[in-house]
């Protein structure tokens, strides 16, 4: 029978698995506690800020930093506001005469034509 040869590691001296699956000590450990969610996060804060939503908290804080004249805090909460609710609110809607649906159509044909060898029968 063939033996099979480990390989070590130059760097730990240990023998260097191949393969995935399951690794010895992997995972969270047995009774540990449960990982954070958005959900528990949220209604933590609505319960400790006395029933405040924490949209509402964004709105007051960033009316707060205007009031405030705070440049800094103003500027993170325009880039959190474009970053997160402007990609939902711009929408280009392409609209193609069949012009130009048959003009993609014969480019299309042409180049796999090329692609293939095939030539193209009209």
């Amino acid at each position: 029978m063939e033996q099979k040869s480990v390989r070590i590691s130059e760097k730990t001296g240990k023998p260097v698995r191949k393969a995935g699956g399951k690794q010895p000590g992997a995972g969270r450990p047995p009774n540990s506690k449960q990982q954070i969610t958005v959900v528990g996060l949220l209604e933590a804060l609505k319960e400790r800020s006395g029933g405040k939503e924490y949209t509402t908290m964004l709105v007051d804080d960033f009316l707060k930093a205007r009031t405030e004249n705070d440049k800094h805090a103003i500027l993170k909460y325009h880039n959190m506001i474009l970053n997160k609710v402007m990609n939902t609110l711009n929408k280009i809607e392409v609209n193609e005469g069949q012009d130009a649906v048959e003009a993609k159509k014969q480019a299309f044909a042409e180049a796999l034509a090329k692609l293939t060898g095939i030539q193209e029968t009209k």
